[in-house]
């Protein structure tokens, strides 16, 4: 249940992205195009990260909603579920492992981030450009658990996730909200 009494009972971050377009249409914009524009890393790739950056900062509500849209991109369903309990068992290439590793570290610890860290990622064959989408993904995973959990959201089923991922495909980040409206 929300914090706000403004707010549905099953209000999520659309009902806050809609009440403050000024502010979230940029935001929406934005994510459209970390998420799905160019980049060394595959859309499934950047909501891979998404999520279990979400998972390991320990924002339930972010990380079921992406984890899910991750699956529908391809990544092999309960990768990321495995990442969680043993990374090294995950079903995933090793250079993405190594990504994923940052993207932890930067997650749960992030003043502890040190070249080494940069390092082993370059040395597993990502460039610049992948490192810093995989940051700007991570620092997005943030911004979203503050949102909805400062916002007192639930979050929603893994069977309403499943079901919004496809939308979520098909309409990206910006055109998003209408489309989760039809298909409710």
């Amino acid at each position: 249940m929300p914090f706000f009494k403004s707010l549905a009972a099953d209000a999520g971050p659309p009902a806050v992205f809609m009440k403050y377009p000024e502010q979230y249409g940029p935001w929406a914009q934005m994510s459209q195009a970390l998420m799905n524009g160019p980049s060394p890393l595959t859309q499934g790739e950047r909501e891979l990260i998404l999520a279990y950056a979400a998972a390991v900062g320990g924002c339930n509500f972010v990380y079921v909603a992406h984890s899910e849209v991750a699956y529908a991109w391809g990544i092999p369903n309960g990768a990321i579920e495995t990442l969680l309990k043993d990374p090294a068992s995950a079903p995933l290439e090793p250079r993405l492992k190594t990504l994923l590793a940052f993207v932890r570290k930067l997650m749960a610890t992030p003043s502890e981030m040190t070249q080494a860290d940069a390092d082993a990622v370059f040395d597993a064959g990502w460039d610049g450009h992948a490192l810093h989408d995989a940051i700007a993904v991570t620092a997005r995973a943030s911004f979203m658990q503050k949102l909805v959990e400062g916002h007192g959201f639930t979050p929603m089923t893994r069977e309403m996730a499943v079901k919004r991922a496809k939308p979520r495909i098909e309409h990206g980040y910006v055109n998003l909200y209408a489309a989760f409206r039809q298909h409710k």
